[in-house]
């Protein structure tokens, strides 16, 4: 049905910002990783663990930020992609301004980008006039409580990513993996950053999510045969995360990259006028 197939998408955007990653509160305690030097010049004696802290703390302050992300999976269908970019806000709670491509699978957007609101209630999707019985109305709303309603599981994992999906989360998760160690310093994007590795079991990926959406979670990635997933993070000097790369191997195996910039940047997030928008059919 093309409405499932959009909630999909839907869902498919948070995941990717969210990354595996922010689906853990980081609340296992941790010892501490490798040796190496942290972000920033007059920071180099302070343990890759101290530092990750750091980093945690003031990219959360921030905000806000831009993002550009892209997510790869093999299934037995081939080889799918979907990438987003835009705006990220967690000032109160994570909101987003992005627009969406998916390639290599049947969107129900054909392949095109598709612009996307989260708010605090509700995901706006701008489908165009190609929505069936959208009265030449641009935009599609889909409550989180609706949602989870259709999609069960699914939809409520929407809003349980979603609110845990700022930069800092996937920080927070290297950090209480224990296996956090530096690989060295690199340029990203022109900027000087330090590199740090670890690797993250998938049981500690979904431990703060609810027991209905945990247990599918869990299903899902036994069936892909996934047990953890290489967690590489870039700091800049300013303790602020510039990049994101996971990886999971196994039946379905998956690489996704997230680049973060423009910190503090504004993002709209106000709801598309009335008049041009349609609750989805069939919620």
């Amino acid at each position: 049905m093309r409405s499932t197939r959009i909630t999909a998408a839907v869902a498919g955007v948070v995941l990717l910002v969210g990354g595996l990653s922010a689906c853990n509160d980081g609340s296992k305690a941790s010892s501490g990783g490798g040796g190496g030097d942290a972000a920033g010049g007059d920071k180099a004696a302070q343990s890759p663990m101290d530092a990750l802290k750091a980093a945690k703390e003031a990219t959360a302050a921030k905000n806000s930020a831009k993002f550009d992300g892209s997510t790869e999976t093999t299934t037995a269908s081939g080889r799918f992609k979907q990438t987003t970019k835009g705006g990220l806000d967690w000032s109160q709670g994570m909101q987003m301004n992005v627009e969406n491509t998916l390639t290599g699978a049947k969107s129900p957007a054909g392949g095109k980008p598709v612009k996307a609101l989260y708010t605090q209630d509700a995901v706006y999707m701008n489908m165009g006039s190609a929505m069936p019985g959208a009265g030449g109305k641009p935009w599609v709303k889909y409550s989180y409580e609706a949602l989870s309603k259709q999609m069960g599981a699914s939809g409520t994992a929407v809003k349980d990513v979603l609110d845990n999906a700022n930069p800092s989360q996937p920080i927070e998760v290297l950090i209480a993996s224990g296996t956090a160690k530096v690989v060295g310093k690199e340029k990203i994007n022109g900027v000087e950053a330090t590199h740090y590795t670890g690797t993250v079991s998938m049981a500690d990926l979904s431990k703060n999510l609810g027991k209905e959406i945990r247990d599918a979670v869990q299903k899902q990635l036994e069936q892909g045969g996934a047990k953890s997933e290489k967690l590489d993070l870039w700091i800049d000097g300013d303790n602020l995360l510039v990049k994101k790369e996971e990886h999971v191997a196994g039946k379905m195996p998956t690489d996704a990259t997230a680049f973060y910039s423009d910190y503090g940047t504004k993002v709209s997030v106000e709801p598309p006028p009335a008049s041009q928008t349609m609750t989805a059919p069939g919620v």
